[in-house]
């Protein structure tokens, strides 16, 4: 996309640049005909790309360099340098590229490249690929086996009334309205047969058949569940009136929104990431919050120190937090709590929590264990039936074992790797963890995956938002969260994946 003149940053690089000024991996910002380009040098070339994220227009200058790709800081996507082509997700779709010369000591910037083609092969694999989910990891693997160049039949059966949206940001700019609908869905390949409102009754594994609730059924040669997760609902008295709410969908998304726009006075039910979120979101809007959680906000998952930071954060904002209370009832106007509080409420937000959905795979025959189990190829224990996303449990030795992950970019990661496997080119499935969570001016990063830990070491200031936290048990670094040093949360995923041990002990100590 072309910028105004006076939006442009940087040197000219259609002029040129020194090639002493470029540092080994380090992103310069500059332009070339009238667009933001980032210039980089990598081995023994130089390189020269868009300047923004094709995921949600991030500057790339603040990313990372390795393996002939360029990192985003903000989500964690990744371009390949010589091309453009997005890697892998949360991006699909590529940056620009240019040609680049060298002349004289000076690297110049030249006319941008075609785009690189999708399908430029035609992909081996099964007839017929029937998806069953419409939500992260749904989508991305109809969009990998349609970028591959798979010429069969892809049907993705979704419960759900819309197509795969862009989930994440139902809690953040989706509920405050900076983020419009028309945003909202995620471009799906013309060639895949999406069937909305399709709810999946059973599977007949040895017959090959998906049997869904209006009686029709769906033959496929290869399957993929990604039936991810069921939301877990308040079960007390007024829990199903019009102004209680879970948030999973987007039509959850554009209940609360609408209930926003007329509230003064919220109550959310828990104290989780989706929660807390819909807070921020709701004191953006103006909206009184109460907050009734039965402990203290992340602790079990961020421990006590980043818990505390993000609680007085948004009691900072004017949050009211009601911990170790639970909730007795709901009338059209209040919310009463066990020990007889009543907080005032003309909408209410219920997120306490979710459980896999592992009701098709359980009853088709497939081993379950909190989750549908996978091997490294993503195959669960009936040959041809492929698991990704929330509702996945796979092996990840340098995590602890078995895990389990709910979190978008995992999701989408992993649908892309299991579009590959039943395309017949299987990996080990090795993608680093990675969450992002935002709060008011606050963004966290969370890079690996520390169920349990004996060791938190911090490195900055919480308070000063500017902090890397390492969580490490028996002397080993399991994950490494970060508050506004977003560069050093791409080092951490980079140190994770090459097994980098020294570089992993040095977070949350000397970085």
């Amino acid at each position: 996309m072309a910028h105004d003149e006076d939006e442009l940053q940087g040197t000219d690089f259609g002029e040129g640049a020194p090639s002493e000024e470029l540092r080994e991996g380090v992103p310069l910002l500059g332009h070339a005909a009238g667009e933001a380009v980032v210039l980089v040098r990598h081995g023994a070339g130089f390189f020269a790309v868009g300047a923004t994220c094709t995921h949600y227009s991030t500057p790339l200058a603040g990313g990372i360099v390795a393996d002939g790709a360029l990192r985003c800081p903000l989500h964690h996507a990744c371009f390949d340098l010589s091309t453009g082509e997005a890697l892998r997700a949360p991006a699909f779709g590529p940056v620009a590229c240019y040609d680049v010369e060298v002349r004289d000591g000076r690297v110049r910037v030249g006319a941008r490249k075609p785009e690189p083609a999708v399908r430029t092969r035609e992909a081996a694999g099964p007839a017929s690929v029937v998806i069953v989910g419409a939500g992260a990891a749904a989508y991305a693997a109809a969009d990998t086996l349609w970028r591959e160049g798979f010429k069969g039949t892809v049907t993705l059966l979704g419960a759900e009334e819309t197509g795969p949206v862009d989930r994440p940001n139902l809690s953040k700019e989706y509920l405050t309205g900076d983020a419009p609908e028309e945003w909202m869905p995620l471009a799906m390949p013309a060639a895949i047969d999406v069937r909305t409102g399709s709810r999946v009754a059973r599977i007949d594994a040895s017959g090959k058949r998906a049997l869904l609730a209006d009686g029709s059924t769906v033959s496929w040669d290869a399957l993929l569940l990604a039936t991810g997760v069921e939301v877990v609902k308040l079960d007390v008295p007024g829990s199903d009136l019009p102004h209680v709410h879970t948030l999973r969908t987007l039509a959850d998304g554009k209940a609360i929104a609408l209930g926003a726009g007329k509230a003064k006075r919220a109550v959310v039910v828990g104290a989780g990431f989706i929660g807390l979120e819909a807070a921020a979101s709701l004191r953006k809007l103006g909206v009184a919050v109460d907050v009734v959680a039965p402990g203290p906000p992340f602790e079990k998952v961020l421990g006590p120190e980043v818990g505390a930071f993000l609680k007085r954060l948004h009691e900072e904002h004017g949050v009211v937090f009601h911990l170790g209370e639970s909730v007795a009832s709901i009338s059209m106007t209040a919310v009463r709590l066990k020990s007889g509080a009543e907080l005032p409420a003309d909408l209410v937000v219920v997120g306490i929590g979710v459980r896999p959905a592992t009701g098709l795979a359980e009853s088709a025959g497939l081993r379950t264990d909190r989750g549908i189990l996978v091997d490294e190829r993503l195959e669960t224990s009936v040959k041809g039936i492929f698991a990704a996303g929330d509702v996945a449990r796979w092996n990840d030795p340098r995590f602890g074992g078995t895990i389990r992950v709910e979190h978008w970019v995992v999701a989408e990661r992993m649908g892309a790797a299991a579009a590959r496997a039943i395309l017949g080119r299987p990996e080990a499935f090795r993608d680093v963890p990675f969450f992002w969570s935002a709060h008011y001016d606050v963004f966290l990063a969370y890079v690996g995956h520390a169920e349990r830990w004996d060791r938190i070491d911090v490195h900055g200031s919480l308070a000063s938002k500017d902090a890397t936290l390492a969580y490490r048990k028996d002397g080993l670094t399991l994950a490494v969260v970060t508050i506004g040093r977003d560069r050093i949360g791409l080092e951490a995923e980079l140190a994770f994946e090459r097994g980098d041990r020294a570089a992993l002990d040095a977070f949350g100590r000397t970085r």
